[in-house]
């Protein structure tokens, strides 16, 4: 499980949000700081990239072909070409409880919402102003979770019951389940899934696998923790990185795990120099098909 392959060098500076694209047998991801998404192609080994105006917190594949934005003051569908061109129509303009804070950590549940957190762009100031909030035909709806710093680690168990959501500031450090009704959009019964406090790293980016086990990228400890549906860790997969931020299940059989990274600020934090890129793992795991973006806010604006 320690052997890895380098899919994708950049480097980014913080790359975030893979999600794999059944349809195109391709990875998507974002590098945040450079406002980029990225996109790679398992059968071609082709790279693509395209700006967008904003930085993007994560993203989400819709239906229709296009890919679901959520950038620094709105969600957005972009129309991403392949000659590198970018349309994009508004889905929502985001209002929130303070200046400087961003769209962070997201993914679709089973019927087609999106469920998106935020957090305060300078965690300096460790301010609990971050949200969880939700994407559908009523437009914008939230926070529906309250009190974070850093929202991350969304994911759903594979009978869509559950949702785990984590916060990554070193004040928290925790992730949470909570019961999810789809039919509804709910989440409710809060409850500590996860303290990472005693733990090597800080919980990031996570996915879920076929069989629930909840995969939490371990920030500065060089590793993704494998977590049981009951919350105990079960194994830990090397990653040539201190800073995995993300990671998603995918490749032809959903076997393979994409794993994103972030630059130290510390070179010296990095001995290998791989930071920055997204490698790939065969964990002897299996991922689901990553639901698509279907429930279109009613009125939205091309720009």
């Amino acid at each position: 499980m320690s052997s890895f392959q380098v899919i994708a060098t950049g480097p980014d500076r913080v790359g975030e949000s893979p999600v794999w694209d059944v349809r195109l047998q391709a990875l998507w991801w974002v590098d945040i700081e450079s406002r980029r998404v990225r996109r790679w192609s398992q059968s071609s080994g082709q790279l693509m990239a395209w700006s967008l105006p904003e930085r993007v917190g994560c993203i989400a594949l819709a239906e229709d072909g296009r890919v679901i934005a959520a950038m620094e003051t709105r969600i957005s569908a972009a129309r991403l070409g392949e000659d590198g061109s970018v349309a994009l129509e508004d889905l929502a303009l985001a209002t929130f409880p303070a200046e400087g804070i961003r769209f962070n950590d997201g993914r679709c549940d089973a019927s087609g919402r999106l469920w998106v957190g935020t957090m305060l762009m300078e965690q300096s100031q460790n301010r609990a102003l971050g949200g969880m909030y939700c994407l559908d035909e009523r437009g914008l709806t939230g926070p529906h979770v309250e009190g974070l710093y850093t929202s991350n680690g969304s994911g759903f168990s594979p009978d869509g019951k559950t949702f785990y959501l984590s916060d990554s500031h070193p004040l928290s450090q925790q992730v949470w389940a909570f019961d999810f009704d789809v039919e509804r959009g709910e989440l409710s019964a809060r409850r500590s899934f996860l303290d990472m406090r005693q733990m090597a790293g800080r919980p990031d980016g996570a996915a879920v696998d076929s069989q629930g086990n909840y995969w939490i990228c371990a920030s500065d400890a060089s590793q993704v923790d494998c977590i049981s549906p009951q919350g105990r860790l079960l194994r830990a997969a090397p990653v040539p990185f201190p800073k995995p931020a993300m990671c998603c299940f995918g490749g032809p059989d959903l076997g393979t795990l994409f794993v994103t990274s972030i630059v130290p600020g510390d070179s010296k934090l990095d001995p290998q120099g791989l930071s920055g890129s997204v490698v790939a793992l065969r964990p002897g795991a299996t991922g689901l098909p990553e639901p698509r973006f279907s429930r279109f806010p009613r009125m939205a604006h091309s720009s």
